[in-house]
């Protein structure tokens, strides 16, 4: 089973993660920002990842430490818990819709860090969630599980249905990728032998 824990404390913030990429999609959310903890439901339950996230962080500043962290542990979650690779399919991608929005999201489990990041948000806010915190965590996302990752904006008006249709897309995306292939289960899948 594909599991990890991290804990991670600093000045500004004190998480917790736990996750299970083979799970079935349930979570427990409490990262004290409210649209981010709306974000990881829906990302744990299309990806069927099983995910605890817990942050204490210093929100009465703003939500960016908190964001950023969630980002850098659930990206060092997933480097934990898919362990040498062995048997992925390494390569995940959709193109999804949200009502209006349409999200394209690729991925390549490469064990190189790469973010192409083409989201125009209209709002700076959704609710009190600084838009611009979301290419903040799939940054630190990427900087913590070297993954290639692009995401791409088709089409989309509405704030909350883009970012949200980016997380599901993304839940989706990293599901493909990382699904394990039973005739390959002791492969690597590079020509250099490593990912």
């Amino acid at each position: 089973m594909r599991t990890a824990e991290i804990k991670r404390k600093t000045a500004e913030t004190d998480i917790f993660v736990s996750l299970n990429i083979d799970g079935s999609g349930k979570s427990e959310i409490n990262t004290g920002v409210g649209f981010l903890d709306h974000m990881l439901t829906l990302f744990s339950r299309h990806g069927r990842f099983d995910l605890e996230a817990v942050c204490r962080g210093d929100v009465d500043i703003d939500d960016h430490h908190s964001v950023e962290d969630i980002g850098i542990c659930l990206g060092r979650a997933f480097l934990k818990a898919a362990g040498d690779l062995r048997g992925i399919k390494r390569y995940g991608s959709i193109i999804l819709p949200m009502d209006e929005a349409l999200i394209l999201c690729a991925a390549d489990i490469s064990g190189r860090s790469y973010l192409n990041f083409d989201l125009d948000i209209p709002s700076e806010k959704i609710g009190t969630f600084d838009t611009e915190l979301t290419e903040e965590f799939f940054q630190a996302f990427v900087r913590n599980f070297p993954i290639t990752l692009h995401i791409k904006q088709l089409e989309g008006k509405n704030s909350h249905h883009i970012v949200e249709g980016t997380f599901k897309a993304f839940a989706r995306t990293l599901q493909a990728a990382l699904e394990t292939d039973r005739k390959y289960a002791d492969e690597i899948p590079s020509t250099k032998g490593v990912l």
